[in-house]
């Protein structure tokens, strides 16, 4: 009997949420994601700390900018050896409200790739879903620098990554079911809200329609997953990046795994279309509590991650 991820792989291309090499050999995933807290904690284990302590000799002199960038880049170069497809790497989240200073950040980090004989089709540089990292998506797109826009929470913001031509979303699923289950507080109802009733499902679910009704080339990856249930409700999904837990469960089930999402019906259905301006954007956003919550949460969570990371190099490099 073909296990569920196996199935999975009929429907959708699966993609590797770590920085844990053995993890992608393991389940062979597609592509793979990093980001900022995935690095941090790969590099606090004795497996990959030599990454850290190589990178920290080979560059002695390089401000904490680059030599955060080129640790990125040596994750980012051992993933590319072993999967087939592409790696996500991340600017700094602490440019997630400057255009310029992400176009600059991304820029460089193709360039180091291209530096290791990388082509930067195998790369995905990762922005946050800000007005400001999707105006930086835009001008990068236009270069030839494909880009995932991550932290994503809402059909507004996923409109404005296609408008702007982005390569790749990532709309979250499990930090808005997380969302919802604690503004549910007691009144929180687990089996009326999984599978396709899951509100993180609902929303990509919205997204993929969307798109699809319109012929909108940008890729959808679902992303955040806190159980399978939330994973088999979206098969049919262009993409899909699971954390390692979640790849195990699906590699161990034989249960039956049938696509759910499909393109050709969303072409048919009746969906209105959004505007979205840089006006439009924020009032959309600003009236969705939900997603304006999880944006701004999830960018002080990597930029905490980050400034961890920072102390990491800098005590590497004072030893």
């Amino acid at each position: 009997m073909p296990s569920q991820l196996e199935l999975l792989r009929q429907y959708t291309t699966v993609v590797a949420d770590t920085g844990d090499f053995e993890t992608m050999r393991a389940h062979q995933p597609t592509d793979a994601t990093t980001n900022p807290s995935l690095i941090l904690k790969a590099v606090q284990k004795d497996t990959y700390r030599p990454l850290l302590d190589r990178t920290v000799h080979d560059f002695p002199h390089a401000a904490l900018p680059e030599l955060t960038d080129r640790l990125l880049v040596a994750f980012g170069r051992e993933i590319l050896a072993i999967v087939p497809g592409r790696v996500s790497t991340e600017v700094d989240a602490r440019l997630s409200f400057d255009t310029q200073t992400t176009i600059v950040r991304a820029r460089y980090i193709i360039n180091l790739y291209a530096q290791a004989g990388i082509p930067r089709e195998r790369i995905l540089i990762k922005i946050a879903s800000t007005w400001e990292g999707i105006q930086a998506a835009r001008v990068l797109q236009a270069e030839g620098i494909a880009c995932n826009l991550t932290l994503l929470f809402s059909l507004p913001q996923a409109v404005a990554c296609a408008n702007a031509k982005v390569q790749l979303i990532s709309p979250f699923v499990g930090r808005i079911y997380d969302w919802y289950k604690k503004a549910a507080g007691p009144q929180w109802d687990e089996a009326a809200s999984s599978g396709i009733n899951d509100p993180g499902v609902q929303s990509v679910t919205a997204i993929f329609n969307y798109f699809k009704h319109y012929g909108i080339a940008t890729e959808i990856m679902g992303a955040s997953f806190r159980n399978i249930g939330q994973i088999r409700a979206l098969a049919g999904c262009d993409l899909l990046t699971i954390s390692p837990e979640l790849l195990s469960q699906l590699a161990a089930s034989t249960d039956p795994l049938d696509t759910v999402l499909d393109s050709a019906a969303a072409a048919k259905q009746a969906v209105p279309a959004l505007t979205c301006d840089e006006v439009s954007f924020r009032t959309q956003l600003n009236e969705n509590a939900m997603a304006t919550e999880k944006l701004a949460e999830g960018i002080r969570l990597f930029v905490a991650d980050a400034i961890k990371l920072d102390a990491l190099l800098n005590a590497a490099r004072a030893a």
